[in-house]
């Protein structure tokens, strides 16, 4: 394979905004287009944008030396970056998970990237640290974001790195530990009722000039810059895997910005001639809501369903976008639809491997064991992105523990009884 010659490193290489509804219709790099493609888009649907960059300029070895910390590596592909902005993100560990392989039915070499150990516990820093740095070099006077969840926790802490001001416009449901994040960062926390959050958000905007860094448009664009902090997964699975490709990722699906910054950086790996392949991507959705699943079946763009409960919150959305159609229309693959139960038996799984996942970030587990059952078949290896840490999730510090006497005789009672110790 051949490599394109070689950018000075740290220089970015985009050079414009391009339109996913139509890849032909280009905009300036600058200012940021958050609400949308304006000439694709309707009431109806809005089409998110794309960072285009100068692929001829080639990355020469950026893709030589192992993942490290940080995202100033991966300047190069990435929208250019405030300087000083990053708090360590990224290359995170893939831990081997052979049991949990035989648990999801799956005979081959299964890794599971663990999205938990970034600065603020989950893969959301990777999209801040390109967004709010974003807000920063533009001059924006500070950062407004509507989340409950991982989101507002990592646009917080990027922000407080930044020296901006934050707005999180979030709601009562909200985790105890993320309220505890976004106090601890300084964040001006605004609880409104949850279907209200999206309104506020736009007066913040439209009123203060805050730059949004979550969605406000009738189906999710988000921040256009926000996904390619994303890719940097793709390129770190590729180099920790042995500069391999793996035969498929199994990716938590909320609005689909994940799903379509790792698709695009498996992608442009090909595109740039270090690898000659691509993965398939599984979306993996709460069965309640499946926005991305439905609008795939039916043939549009993107859906809007009704907002039914399900405990994975941080994936349970009812306005789908048109990155994940792209991701997996592009990818070959698909989105499996999982019930709370089945999630949940995939976060015991992980967390018998040592591995404590919100439920929401156990869900791509939870994705690969039902497509097995259903007949699927994979070569290897296998990626299962886990996407944050237990500690976020939803009653979280309300557990008990059996308090016991301390003579054998009730320990061993309480060792059977209780975990099936002993007997």
């Amino acid at each position: 394979m051949t490599v394109l010659p070689v950018p000075t490193r740290g220089v970015s290489l985009a050079t414009a905004q391009r339109s996913l509804g139509d890849p032909a219709i280009g905009y300036p790099l600058w200012p940021p287009l958050t609400a949308g493609c304006p000439r694709t888009s309707t009431g109806a649907i809005a089409y998110p944008l794309e960072v285009a960059f100068d692929y001829g300029r080639g990355v020469g070895d950026l893709f030589d030396d192992p993942p490290a910390p940080g995202f100033e590596r991966w300047a190069p592909l990435l929208p250019p970056l405030l300087p000083g902005g990053g708090l360590g993100e990224g290359a995170t560990p893939l831990v081997p998970t052979p049991r949990l392989a035989d648990w999801a039915g799956f005979d081959g070499e299964l890794f599971v990237k663990d999205e938990g150990r970034n600065p603020t516990w989950s893969h959301k820093d990777r999209l801040n640290r390109v967004a709010v740095g974003t807000a920063a070099l533009g001059g924006a006077p500070g950062i407004v974001v509507a989340s409950s969840g991982n989101h507002g926790a990592a646009a917080a802490a990027y922000a407080a790195r930044a020296g901006l001001p934050c707005i999180v416009v979030t709601s009562a449901s909200a985790p105890p530990a993320i309220r505890s994040f976004l106090l601890a960062y300084g964040a001006a926390v605004l609880g409104v009722p949850t279907e209200a959050r999206w309104s506020v958000l736009r007066d913040v905007v439209e009123r203060l000039g805050f730059m949004p860094v979550s969605n406000r448009t009738v189906t999710h664009t988000g921040h256009p810059f926000g996904p390619e902090g994303y890719k940097t997964i793709a390129y770190e699975l590729f180099l920790q895997l042995g500069r391999r490709i793996p035969a498929a990722v199994c990716v938590p699906t909320g609005y689909g910005e994940l799903l379509f910054g790792v698709w695009k950086g498996f992608r442009e790996l090909r595109t740039l001639g270090v690898a000659d392949r691509t993965p398939l991507l599984v979306a993996c959705e709460p069965a309640t809501r499946a926005p991305l699943g439905r609008a795939i079946a039916t043939g549009q763009p993107a859906l809007i369903v009704e907002p039914t409960p399900t405990d994975a919150y941080a994936v349970a959305v009812s306005v789908g976008g048109y990155r994940g159609v792209v991701a997996l229309r592009e990818s070959g693959g698909w989105a499996e639809a999982l019930d709370d139960e089945a999630t949940r038996e995939a976060q015991g799984a992980l967390a018998r491997e040592g591995l404590w996942q919100e439920l929401s970030g156990a869900i791509g587990v939870a994705g690969l064991r039902a497509a097995t059952a259903a007949g699927r078949r994979f070569d290897e290896p296998v990626v299962c992105i886990a996407t944050s840490s237990g500690f976020k999730d939803i009653g979280v510090g309300e557990a008990t523990i059996p308090t016991v006497a301390p003579e054998w005789g009730a320990i061993a009672a309480t060792l059977c009884r209780e975990y099936g110790i002993g007997g």
